[in-house]
């Protein structure tokens, strides 16, 4: 290792870097359609001359650098390709002072185009790694994706790597160790339906649910380990007059513990059980579940990224979330998450980067990148 090498900062144009991360965000790429974004990508893994570039049937896309030793375990980097704006949002990006504004740019375009920052950097200061790099452009990570694309992967590479590296846009200075657990359910209400004056009485769907959710949001939940509950959409019925025959929400359950989301989940099914009665038809189908999982503080990958964050000036927080390495935190997989700048508005058509920080935060995955072989055993 050089002990120096923290004088020495990235010095690819970070422009360069910026410049694709729009480039990337300008393609659109909502969940189950990542497709252009994802050909995109597999294009400039074979321009940079990476080796074995693929894509899978899920559209996950690889491409491996090769380190010197051949038997050495492989560090996996991964960024998700995927957006939640649908294909009728405007892309339109603009620069205002010190940041980028554009949907998306940060969750995750920004994470994307720093596997080729990354690789740059390597290359510009004629590094030459011990282990071979997965870069790894991954789907399904937003939403009702369920984290298909990384489940892929870790299928792909099984426990045989050094570990992996989740790049996410936004987030610079937080190092996520901890997956937390999530399982949500889209919860459906059938009943007869009627005219609201003379079949007055009858069950309506609409009324069942609210109940339900009524009934749900009276669970008393535990703030340590914090346990959340959202009822994000609901919707059903067909007229003002009307009582509604069909009606349906989506419920998502999140905790830190396993056994408190166990507890919750437990508590809320039993609720559609009584919900479900003659007359009124409740099904509750799951729709999505991340399983839980960690890594401790004490961890050489973990201590590794906190290191790398100090040398930059940064707090190197460690915390918990909801992201790509749920999956392979779950199977024992270690795995971090390292965020590449500032910003705000994700999920918004008013999402933004800091540009001043992206130096720093492409620093410190560089290091991590290089220093990781020592954390192989």
């Amino acid at each position: 290792m050089n002990n120096n090498l923290h004088t020495k900062r990235v010095t690819f144009q970070l422009s360069n870097l910026i410049d694709l991360a729009v480039q990337i965000q300008q393609i659109s790429a909502p969940t189950f359609s990542e497709g252009p974004r994802g050909e995109f990508v597999r294009g400039l893994f074979v321009s940079e001359h990476l080796q074995d570039v693929s894509m899978d049937s899920l559209g996950n896309v690889f491409a491996r650098l090769p380190g010197k030793q051949k038997k050495a375990k492989p560090l996996i980097v991964s960024a998700h390709l995927d957006t939640v704006f649908p294909n009728s949002i405007s892309l339109q990006a603009r620069k205002e002072t010190g940041r980028i504004v554009a949907p998306g740019i940060g969750d995750n375009s920004l994470g994307v185009a720093a596997l080729f920052g990354i690789l740059w950097s390597l290359r510009e200061r004629k590094i030459e790694l011990t282990h071979d790099v997965w870069f790894v452009a991954n789907v399904g990570e937003e939403g009702l994706g369920d984290l298909r694309g990384m489940r892929g992967v870790v299928e792909r590479f099984d426990k045989n790597v050094i570990g992996y590296l989740v790049l996410e846009g936004l987030a610079l200075g937080h190092i996520y160790h901890r997956a937390i657990g999530v399982r949500r359910y889209r919860v459906t209400a059938k009943t007869a339906g009627g005219h609201s004056w003379s079949d007055y009485g009858q069950p309506s769907a609409v009324h069942e649910l609210a109940a339900l959710v009524t009934q749900l949001t009276a669970i008393r939940l535990p703030r340590e380990p914090r346990t959340t509950m959202n009822v994000g959409t609901f919707g059903g019925g067909t007229g003002i007059n009307v009582l509604a025959s069909e009606a349906k929400f989506d419920l998502d359950l999140r905790s830190e513990d396993p056994s408190s989301l166990s507890k919750l989940i437990y508590q809320v099914e039993e609720l559609f059980r009584f919900a479900d009665r003659d007359g009124v038809k409740v099904l509750a189908e799951i729709i999505g579940q991340r399983p839980a999982g960690e890594i401790p503080a004490e961890h050489p990958l973990v201590k590794l990224a906190v290191n790398c964050m100090h040398e930059q000036g940064l707090s190197g927080v460690l915390t918990a979330g909801s992201t790509d390495a749920n999956i392979p935190l779950s199977r024992g997989i270690p795995a971090v998450v390292m965020g590449i700048t500032t910003g705000g508005g994700a999920h918004t058509t008013h999402e933004y980067i800091d540009i001043d920080p992206v130096e720093q935060g492409m620093d410190a995955v560089v290091r991590f990148v290089e220093r990781v072989g020592e954390c192989s055993g």
